[in-house]
């Protein structure tokens, strides 16, 4: 999977959140100071290459909307990360963000009785 660069990344949750802009519309998402107008266009073209936009023509000007949705984007990004540094091992997930103290009590509560749930799901589907 092609990963976005910060830049790119920036872009598309705009087109996600916005569904569709121009470039000069974009540009009034972004905080201060905002980057230039060609800097976002040839950002936008480099988003169509690789076949995260597409757009619609009004004469000159082109309307951005993303082919790729946000879902589809963060679910590739987490198994590309599983796979690259969890062993694809949820277990080994968890326990990082316990021993790196970025999971509090609460969280792991919440966690544990989410894991409960599907427990208890998967055995009335059997």
């Amino acid at each position: 999977m092609t990963t976005l660069t910060k830049a790119e990344e920036q872009i598309m949750q705009i087109l996600w959140d916005e569904k569709e802009g121009f470039v000069k519309d974009l540009l009034q998402h972004f905080p201060e100071p905002k980057p230039a107008y060609n800097t976002v266009s040839t950002i936008i073209r480099i988003l169509e290459k690789k076949g995260f936009v597409d757009h619609r023509s009004f004469g000159k000007s082109h309307q951005y909307y993303p082919l790729m949705s946000r879902e589809k984007y963060r679910n590739d990004r987490f198994s590309s990360l599983m796979k690259d540094y969890f062993n694809n091992s949820m277990q080994q997930v968890l326990s990082h963000f316990g021993k790196s103290g970025s999971l509090n009590m609460k969280e792991a509560d919440e966690i544990i009785k989410m894991m409960e749930e599907i427990k208890q799901k998967a055995g009335t589907d059997e």
